[in-house]
Formats: C-alpha cells, structure tokens, sequence
C-alpha cells in the first residue's frame, strides 16, 4: 500500500465525492422530504385526539 502524505489524501477523496454526482444531494433532498411529510401528517392528524368531555 501507498503512502500518500494528508494533503494529497484530502485532494483524492475531494475528487472522488466529485465524480459522485447528484447522489449526495438526491439523497438529502428524499430524506428532507420523507421528513416533512411525516411532520406534516404529525401536525395534522394531532388535532384528532381531542377529548370529548
């Protein structure tokens, strides 16, 4: 194995997050989603549980 001294190790693993593409941010983009929509339906369906006294 190679040994690569830290800044050329930081400048390697930059480039490869780079050739990644949109996957990182198509990810954050679902997870935002998929939590709003779970807040949402929270928000909405807890006026339901009102007490009829």
């Amino acid at each position: 194995m190679e040994q690569h001294p830290a800044a050329a190790w930081l400048t390697e693993a930059a480039g490869a997050a780079q050739q990644q593409g949109a996957g990182n941010l198509l990810r954050v983009v679902l997870i935002v989603m998929i939590l709003g929509c779970v807040l949402t339906a929270w928000f909405l369906l807890r006026g339901y549980k009102r007490k009829d006294d």
